[in-house]
């Protein structure tokens, strides 16, 4: 057979290919409807083509080279698309299915044209005027076959995720209704079809299908997200579930609260049907559970019985908790707590870059008769008492590898469910999923040393009356705008909707301008005030777009004590998406932040630290911190006097996965007093001060030996056989290169 003519095997294999297709189609008609659409448009285009090369085995011309690849391309894609079918069934992700299929469509649809075309210009196979009309008219029916509308939402919410835009509520909307995931209880089933998907890809370790699979999880949350906000439950005619009280997997109101590994709160039924999945990540956070344990949340228990008392509500007879043991509220165990804040960093490891929000853990409940505990855009927490407008934090849970997480309420018992070592331990956390590896701190911060009033901080605001105290915000009389500042603060302090309504009213960007004021009263309210506000999600976005880094900066430099520590905090919350901590990082903040942690009082020095370790997640603003001068700082603050050690070798253990926090590290004379913090540190602390010790051998032979004339060996060895499991590790790898260090010195055998 002469080069580049073919048999026309080809073309009859594609036909035979195609029959084979259209009859499986014709006989499964029980798909979800947009994939039932994109299967019968994958019929119509193959439906189309089937005359023209119908005719080209008619001619019995042999096919040239392009036409024969064609053919075999056709044929593979087509039986891909039967392949498909066959495997497809109703427990698969109906999302990636419709994506799958729309991607067949397309590759089908395309090189049918590439085909057609390839007919068009050869003579010998359009011989008569008849065949040339009918080709014309099949290539016009290929080319205005248009996508599925389902497909194209998807892409474009996708797309949107990619390139960080913002995400279209009506495209959410249309692929819920499209999808037919309009149920709670259908959208927890896709919620588990995607994660187990995911979870073959990462088995199996295909990249790319991975990466798909990371993003249409990611949707998944929007869409439950989108749920969450758009579709509040009733329980009794008029009365809504808060969305505090509703499970973030199942959006109901949960009647059985518990909380999982990572901190994160859900109904049990609901958990325990994503656990029985085999599934073994948080489904709001994305981190790994280390354990599958479901500690009772009793606290938020109490909360929901409360509120279904004040509204009358009936709860089945199995979800109401006696309160014998409880005669007061949840709160009332914080109220005496001492107003010294504590700010626990967690474990130490390397954190890479884009990491994606690390702190989104935590689901906070912000009402209790006085919304005791408060949601950081329902990331991170900060736990309210009866004196806090700052977040207070506890890490309840043991954590697994690379990160460290939240939990929900201080007043939970940490001994019923933490594991010896388990607070040194480490969480692999993927918030919008992501491979990166982030280390997270903990932050307990408390603000005024007065009770706050409850008729004040309770009541429900009005957007009238928001409208009049955003008149006073711009009243020329300094009397007028503090008092407005300060009801704001009050307001928001803990409720929830207040703070909602006062972001939807428009009253921060009359609150920035206050920032400026020279009356230190009305800036420390304003800052207080945008720090409450920043608590809630949405409002971290408007806070942000009205420009708040520069005046917090401000702030910083010029405020009394108060508006420092609150400013400071404010950055903190704001640093909680990912995209944030790269503006924030860019904008000056981390100047002022550490000259905060230089020169402030000890609560804004943790409030700075807390901040600056947020930040440090993103990998370009390690650098700033080096440059800005933090190093030396926090080696001070490593003297037990200044209670700070934990907190500062946390810091400093971030920064050391750079070489410029590496060699100032050692310039500052770290190196002693990292070995002395191994040796009668806390638990923490000998974890953290390993990591820093290892990171410095490893990249510096010069600095491996500075480290063992300061006789660190004796502490290492002790850490490796006493240490938490995660100093044991850090340990075991320092004496393994110290060992490989002697073996490669000249003139010396083998430890």
């Amino acid at each position: 057979m002469h080069i580049g003519q073919m048999d026309i095997t080809s073309a009859k294999c594609v036909i035979n290919s195609i029959s084979r297709f259209i009859h499986l189609v014709s006989c499964q008609t029980l798909k979800p409807m947009p994939l039932q659409k994109n299967c019968n448009t994958m019929v119509g285009v193959l439906r189309c083509l089937k005359p023209v090369l119908d005719n080209v085995v008619d001619c019995e011309i042999p096919l040239d080279d392009n036409l024969y690849k064609e053919c075999e391309e056709l044929d593979v894609h087509v039986n891909k698309a039967r392949e498909f079918v066959e495997k497809w069934s109703p427990k698969m992700s109906r999302i990636h299915s419709v994506l799958q299929s729309g991607e067949l469509l397309i590759k089908l649809q395309n090189t049918s044209l590439r085909i057609c075309h390839t007919i068009d210009i050869s003579p010998k196979l359009t011989s008569s005027a008849s065949v040339l009309d009918n080709l014309q008219h099949h290539i016009q029916e290929l080319q205005c076959l248009e996508k599925e509308p389902t497909t194209v939402y998807i892409e474009e919410v996708l797309r949107n995720q990619k390139e960080d835009t913002k995400l279209s509520y009506e495209h959410l909307r249309e692929i819920i209704e499209l999808l037919k995931l309009t149920s709670n209880q259908e959208l927890l089933k896709e919620s588990i079809a995607v994660e187990k998907e995911r979870l073959n890809a990462e088995v199996n370790k295909t990249k790319g299908e991975l990466d798909e699979f990371n993003q249409i999880v990611n949707l998944v949350c929007d869409l439950r997200d989108h749920v969450m906000k758009t579709k509040c439950p009733e329980v009794k005619s008029g009365v809504s579930v808060p969305t505090y009280f509703r499970c973030p997997l199942s959006l109901e109101l949960m009647l059985d609260p518990v909380i999982v590994a990572s901190g994160q709160t859900y109904e049990r039924q609901s958990i325990q049907t994503w656990l029985d999945n085999g599934l073994n990540v948080c489904p709001k956070t994305h981190q790994r559970l280390t354990h599958t344990n479901l500690i009772p949340n009793y606290t938020v228990k109490a909360m929901i019985t409360n509120w279904c008392e004040e509204k009358n509500v009936e709860l089945p007879n199995n979800s109401k908790q006696s309160n014998s043991t409880q005669s007061s509220p949840p709160t009332d165990h914080l109220l005496h707590q001492d107003f010294d804040r504590v700010c626990s960093f967690g474990s130490s490891h390397s954190s890479n870059s884009n990491s994606k929000s690390s702190l989104q853990t935590g689901n906070a409940f912000e009402k209790q008769k006085g919304d005791n505990s408060s949601r950081v855009s329902s990331e991170s927490n900060r736990c309210e008492n009866g004196e806090t407008e700052k977040f207070e934090q506890q890490s309840l849970v043991p954590s697994c590898s690379h990160s460290r997480k939240f939990g929900d309420f201080p007043t939970v018992p940490q001994e019923q469910f933490q594991s010896p070592g388990s607070k040194n331990s480490t969480v692999e956390n993927e918030h919008k999923y992501n491979n990166n590896n982030n280390i997270v701190i903990t932050s307990h911060s408390k603000d005024d040393a007065r009770p706050a009033s409850n008729s004040e901080s309770d009541k429900l605001i009005t957007t009238s009356h928001v409208s009049k105290l955003i008149e006073d915000l711009q009243s020329q009389s300094n009397e007028t705008q503090a008092a407005a500042a300060e009801e704001l603060r009050l307001l928001t302090k803990f409720n929830m909707e207040n703070r909602i309504i006062v972001g939807q009213c428009g009253a921060i960007m009359h609150l920035l301008p206050l920032l400026y004021s020279e009356m230190k009263i009305t800036q420390e309210h304003a800052v207080t005030a945008i720090l409450n506000l920043s608590i809630n999600e949405d409002n971290k976005t408007l806070i942000m777009e009205a420009g708040a880094i520069e005046p917090l900066i401000y702030v910083l430099k010029t405020g009394n004590n108060g508006a420092k520590e609150n400013s400071a905090a404010a950055l903190f919350s704001l640093s909680v998406p990912e995209n944030n901590k790269a503006k924030i990082g860019r904008s000056g903040a981390i100047k002022a932040l550490v000259e905060l942690l230089a020169s402030g009082t000890l609560r804004g020095k943790k409030d700075a630290a807390t901040a600056l370790f947020n930040l440090s997640i993103f990998h370009d603003n390690k650098a700033r911190m080096v440059q800005a001068g933090a190093v030396k700082f926090l080696a001070m603050l490593l003297d037990p006097a200044d209670g700070m050690v934990d907190k500062a070798v946390a810091l400093l253990a971030n920064l050391s996965t750079i070489p410029e926090g590496q060699v100032e590290i050692v310039r500052e004379g770290g190196i002693p007093l990292l070995v002395e913090l191994v040796e009668s540190g806390s638990h923490r602390g000998k974890e953290n001060a390993a990591s820093i010790l290892l990171q410095l051998s490893l990249h510096s032979r010069r600095f491996c030996t500075l480290v063992l004339q300061e006789g660190a060996v004796p502490p290492i060895v002790a850490l490796s056989q006493f240490g938490t499991p995660r100093a044991k590790e850090k340990a075991q790898q320092l004496l393994s290169h110290f060992r490989s260090q002697r073996t490669e010195a000249p003139g010396r055998g083998k430890s």
